[in-house]
């Protein structure tokens, strides 16, 4: 699932390819896709893109009339864009890209510049798109996590002992922080050297304040890194599987710090990589306490716990 460097990447190039250019067409090809039906999915044609933004995972186009589209691509959408030639937004050849199927194309939005197309890949459809009036009904949709560049340790520490969970939980928990998910809490948790069945409430003061650090520093680290990788280019390569990574997946290859085998737990559909060198005193976590302890804790998929909200 795309999360907080690989939407502000994206957000970036939409900047600069759609930011004040007139939608002339938008075609949705999945029925599924469209999640409302008031106002009309056909009254955001002919209007201009005067913001953009991230809301959690979340990238929100507004136009005007205060109309706003919100797109999550969930684990497998991502977007692709097809400059049109003589362009003012062709600033150099465009990288080639792979024709994918007409059937994992959910929409496509139409511009003078080009046209940013929607796809998925796999059978499940989990991506979707609202068209919402006004920003007090685009509030919400927003889960309510904070912003960890916005925020000082302190109110960092509150939300994350306002409730009793694992670490593993609570980084990913869309209520408590904005944008993080299961690949990103995998390397923050490793640069941290924390376990992710560490309990919030159990914390050290000097363990929140590196996992602060760690929250910072990692989403930076990687958010440039993308930047430097896109090079002005749309970005095609959006993974959550990517070779510099520390621990996420990278099941039983070396750990970059302490050459222990990095490890997984797996629960249903969710999956934790982590070095049991730099983060478990050399435990692997694997015993049926754990497997309780998964159970009361974590929703079963990665979409329940990105579904949730702060109602």
């Amino acid at each position: 699932m795309p999360e907080l460097p690989d939407i502000v990447i994206y957000l970036e190039a939409l900047e600069q390819r759609i930011l004040a250019e007139t939608l002339e067409r938008l075609t949705v090809t999945a029925p599924f896709l469209l999640r409302t039906a008031v106002p009309p999915i056909d009254s955001v044609t002919g209007s201009k893109v005067l913001a953009l933004r991230r809301m959690g995972k979340r990238i929100v186009i507004g136009f005007e009339n205060e109309l706003w589209l919100v797109l999550h691509l969930m684990i497998a959408g991502r977007l692709h864009w097809k400059a049109r030639t003589g362009s003012a937004a062709v600033k150099k050849p465009q990288p080639r890209t792979a024709t994918l199927p007409a059937k994992n194309r959910l929409a496509t939005f139409e511009f003078a510049a080009g046209i940013l197309t929607l796809t998925e890949a796999g059978a499940k459809r989990r991506a979707s798109l609202h068209l919402i009036e006004g920003e007090a009904n685009l509030e919400r949709l927003n889960p309510g996590g904070l912003e960890v560049f916005e925020i000082d340790v302190d109110t960092f520490a509150a939300a994350l002992r306002s409730e009793n969970h694992t670490l593993k939980r609570s980084l990913a928990d869309p209520r408590l922080l904005s944008g993080i998910g299961n690949a990103y809490s995998d390397e923050i948790l490793w640069e941290a050297q924390l376990s992710p069945i560490s309990l919030t409430q159990k914390l050290t003061s000097e363990e929140i304040e590196r996992l602060f650090k760690a929250t910072r520093d990692t989403l930076t680290r990687w958010t440039n890194l993308l930047r430097e990788d896109a090079s002005g280019d749309f970005p095609e390569k959006v993974t959550a599987f990517r070779p510099e990574m520390a621990v996420h997946g990278k099941y039983e290859k070396p750990c970059p710090r302490c050459g222990a085998r990095v490890q997984r737990i797996r629960y249903a559909s969710n999956e934790t990589n982590y070095c049991p060198g730099c983060q478990t005193g050399g435990k692997l976590l694997a015993d049926r306490a754990l497997s309780r302890l998964l159970r009361s804790d974590w929703p079963r998929t990665a979409e329940e716990l990105d579904g949730l909200t702060r109602q």
